[in-house]
């Protein structure tokens, strides 16, 4: 049985399987067709067809590459792919097709998968991979991708590639991408020879997990599809235990610091996020309060009566001062950003699996580890202090905190205002909550306003602070963790960004909770030109119809005018169990 390849579009008749499209039956050869047959895909006749060695395409049933890769992803606990599908990987697209272990969720913009697939690793630990294809597929994905490469979450990028016959200039959607992908990743490379696929993709996933970033693989297209024993390749493993201590020298150093200290401050990041427990621990022996950064924000419920609250440009006025006037500043998996903007004229005994990020303050001590090991060593050295004036002293501030935000929440002002939106969802997104916020104004009332409960989690893009991310977060937070609610909080500006993706959720029965505040302008800029003295100018949207759109796309569309209808219909989208769009109309002033 032979291979005729039209020459139009490229289209292959395999006589052995025949065509069923025009009822042509398997075993029927070329030359008997019907001489008014044309190509199924672009209408030529059967004069532009050409037959072609069987070698060109592989006839016989086998393990691919393609399968190979697969294969080797389930083996490392891959369970989702993110993936716009297409020409260049249509072949490993099949595998996973194939593969019953992995969930293939085809998204509407290469960005959002790469987003989802950081969002992914930040809720789990685990690695999800994004499949694209190669050119534009691959350029799309920058954004998300940087977004896991500046918050160090653990994500394989898998792009198509032209096929290797066809490389150099003129190619058709052909890059350089190990040129492109070269400043993002911790591991970048390309599979140009199919005994080398099993030591790639295990070596990928290997560098992504102990690096915590970005690694891409490229596989052109014909490389894909060719046979594959993997019996005869050879892998790589990984440590399962990447366990760091510091020495017991460092550790008796930062607690004769800490000992000596008369108001030292406790600053939790996103290293400890999940370790409440030891974190609390330290700071009752200390008697030190607790403050967490916009990252870690719902380390702990806001009732805790240690924690003081965020520190940063959303945080409390109490906090600043707190560690403004503090002698010492303990930091427990802290990034030091810009935003955070934590002093370091004084000494800092610094927690950090980052070396690189070690060192900061002024004759301090850096310990590098893991925070879930360092923690209780740490505790066990340093000396009980006694002190009845901390507990009371952080109620008065919090307090007054609390005092001044209440104040803000107006239940009667419409447009309705952000605070109290804040404030109604404080009380009406449940304790078990998984809440993937947006950047700009909304994410700003949300790191300020919103009173985090114990059980919740959050997720958002830290470091590049892309718009855009809190929808796909979303997506990939539900796919996640099925049995918890999600939420959305976002703006109209960074919902319009990834909107198509209401869809996706739609066609997975994804019953995500999209609250939009639409104030129909680009609030966090509109607030930065007046903090530069700039006139406003070009920050004012025209959007559509959001609850409409929602019922468009086969959900649940809410609209909320006034005060009274929020809490409502909250609890309304709670119930539904399917994806729900709440269109909140806000006012674009701050207070």
């Amino acid at each position: 049985m032979g291979l005729w390849k039209c020459t139009v579009c490229g289209y292959i008749y395999d006589e052995s399987a025949g065509e069923p499209q025009t009822n042509t039956p398997p075993g029927t050869p070329f030359g008997s067709l019907p001489d008014k047959w044309r190509c199924p895909i672009c209408q030529a006749g059967k004069e532009t067809f050409v037959l072609v060695p069987d070698t060109s395409v592989p006839t016989q049933i086998g393990t691919t590459v393609a399968d190979v890769i697969v294969a080797e992803l389930v083996k490392w606990g891959v369970r989702h792919v993110f993936s716009v599908p297409g020409t260049s990987s249509l072949g490993i697209v099949d595998a996973v097709r194939k593969n019953p272990a992995l969930r293939f969720i085809a998204v509407r913009h290469e960005a959002n998968a790469a987003m989802a697939a950081s969002a992914y690793n930040k809720l789990t630990g685990k690695i999800a991979v994004c499949l694209t294809i190669a050119g534009p597929g691959a350029t799309n994905l920058a954004t998300g991708l940087y977004d896991a490469k500046e918050d160090h979450a653990s994500v394989l990028s898998i792009n198509g590639q032209v096929e290797v016959q066809y490389g150099g200039p003129g190619g058709f959607q052909e890059i350089d991408q190990d040129a492109f992908f070269r400043p993002i990743t911790v591991f970048n490379n390309t599979i140009s020879d199919p005994s080398m696929t099993v030591k790639l993709v295990t070596a990928a996933l290997k560098y992504a997990t102990v690096r915590h970033g970005v690694a891409q693989l490229s596989v052109p297209n014909d490389v894909q599809k060719q046979l594959l024993n993997e019996k005869g390749c050879v892998r790589e493993s990984c440590a399962d235990s990447f366990d760091i201590l510091p020495p017991e020298k460092d550790f008796r150093k930062a607690a004769a610091l800490i000992d000596r200290a008369k108001k030292p401050v406790i600053v939790a990041g996103w290293g400890a996020y999940g370790l409440p427990d030891e974190v609390l621990a330290v700071a009752r022996k200390i008697k030190a309060p607790i403050i967490s950064t916009f990252r870690a924000k719902g380390i702990f419920p806001e009732t805790n009566e240690w924690y003081v609250g965020i520190m940063g440009n959303v945080g409390s006025p109490q906090a600043r001062k707190l560690v403004n006037e503090s002698d010492l500043i303990i930091t427990f998996g802290v990034g030091f950003s810009k935003m955070t903007n934590l002093p370091v004229d004084r000494p800092v005994v610094q927690v950090d699996i980052d070396p690189i990020r070690l060192g900061k303050g002024v004759s301090g001590v850096p310990l590098w580890g893991n925070c879930a090991l360092v923690l209780p060593v740490l505790h066990d050295y340093v000396s009980e202090r006694k002190d009845d004036t901390i507990l009371p002293a952080i109620a008065a501030m919090k307090g007054e905190w609390r005092k001044q935000r209440d104040s803000e929440a107006d239940p009667r002002a419409t447009p309705i205002r952000p605070p109290y939106i804040m404030d109604v969802l404080s009380e009406a997104v449940p304790d078990n909550a998984i809440i993937s916020i947006d950047v700009g104004e909304n994410g700003w009332w949300f790191g300020r306003n919103f009173r985090m409960k114990r059980g919740q989690r959050m997720v958002m893009s830290g470091y590049l602070a892309t718009m855009g991310f809190g929808f796909p977060g979303a997506i990939a937070a539900q796919l996640a963790m099925p049995d918890r609610p999600v939420f959305c909080i976002t703006g109209d500006g960074g919902f319009a960004m990834a909107m198509g993706e209401f869809a996706t959720a739609v066609k997975y029965h994804l019953p995500v909770i999209v609250i939009i505040l639409n104030n129909h302008e680009l609030g966090m800029i509109r607030v930065e030109q007046k903090m530069e003295n700039y006139p406003n100018f070009g920050t004012d949207l025209t959007n559509p119809d959001f609850a409409q759109y929602a019922e468009i796309c086969g959900g649940v569309g809410i609209s909320v005018k006034t005060p009274g209808e929020l809490f409502p219909a909250v609890l309304k989208a709670l119930e539904i169990n399917r994806p729900v769009i709440i269109d909140i109309e806000t006012d674009p002033n701050r207070f």
